[in-house]
């Protein structure tokens, strides 16, 4: 395995700077749902963004927020109760949920998608879009380093 060698930084280290960046997306994205009048956690916004992409069951939805199944449950109750979404049984196996996103949360994902949309721009305010590019590529090669299995 190749050893790479960090450049002197700032007194941040990697998984710091990682933490911290990620922190100040969500602080200014929950910034920007609050000033839109959304009262939505991180959470209910992930599993929102999922369901903008059509009908899914309760597990890929829990993958996607990073949730407990029992935690994604609740997390579904309280989105149902707002009603933006509804939840269907699978008539094959009873086990299963299908959820989907509702005509009202149709509505207010457009919304908050574009809140998200802004607040990636400020994020990456000042940079080219070569720079952009580079900064994706870099994050996702590093999350690939991380993620893949162990040897």
């Amino acid at each position: 395995m190749q050893s790479v060698t960090a450049p002197a930084r700032t007194g941040s280290g990697l998984a710091l700077l990682f933490r911290q960046v990620r922190d100040a997306m969500w602080a200014k994205m929950a910034h920007e749902l609050a000033r839109r009048g959304h009262d939505l956690t991180f959470s209910q916004y992930m599993t929102l963004k999922k369901l903008s992409g059509g009908t899914t069951g309760a597990t890929e939805l829990a993958r996607a927020a990073e949730l407990h199944p029992g935690a994604m449950t609740r997390l579904l109750d309280k989105l149902v109760s707002k009603g933006l979404v509804t939840r269907e049984s699978d008539p094959e196996d009873r086990r299963a949920v299908h959820v989907s996103l509702t005509d009202p949360g149709r509505i207010i994902w457009r919304d908050i998608d574009q809140c998200g949309m802004r607040v990636r721009d400020s994020a990456l305010a000042g940079l080219s879009d070569s720079e952009c590019n580079a900064l994706t590529t870099l994050l996702e090669r590093v999350r690939v380093n991380l993620t893949s299995s162990m040897d």
